[in-house]
């Protein structure tokens, strides 16, 4: 007889209280590129220069954003963790995929190349915050039994 297959420990508290961290990471990121890009780099991203370095509402917006894909990034985590064998793989397959193409999507706006470039930049070291700092959290607040 073989012995049954093994189950995930999923602790709720401690992966969710490294989703708002990585939130707050995501966020901060957003804030920091954008500084660097407008205040060190003098190329807009999000809002005309004019905006000055910390820009307009947008900034904010941005931030929020990429907080929020944290927390939905989190909330995936969560469900392949209990729902998916190897889990790890299909979390680090779809955060590449989405990261891909939150990078991919300002090559298309009708703004100048070097504004479409930071905001690619940007969004791919966001994308690869959350990414990394989820898959540790993981780690540690997902558990198998056997």
């Amino acid at each position: 007889m073989s012995a049954p297959p093994p189950s995930t420990r999923v602790d709720a508290g401690r992966l969710w209280a490294g989703g708002l961290a990585t939130a707050a990471v995501a966020a901060l990121t957003a804030v920091a590129g954008i500084v660097i890009a407008r205040g060190v780099l003098h190329v807009p991203v999000l809002a005309p220069r004019g905006d000055g370095i910390w820009g307009d509402a947008s900034t904010a917006a941005y931030a929020l954003w990429a907080g929020a894909g944290a927390l939905v990034a989190t909330a995936l985590l969560q469900v392949l963790a209990m729902t998916t064998p190897r889990y790890g793989r299909f979390f680090g397959w779809l955060m590449a995929l989405s990261t891909a193409i939150a990078t991919a999507v300002p090559l298309g706006l009708a703004t100048g190349t070097a504004s479409r470039l930071a905001t690619c930049v940007l969004n791919l070291v966001i994308g690869i915050a959350i990414t990394t700092t989820l898959s540790a959290v993981g780690r540690s607040a997902i558990r198998r039994r056997y």
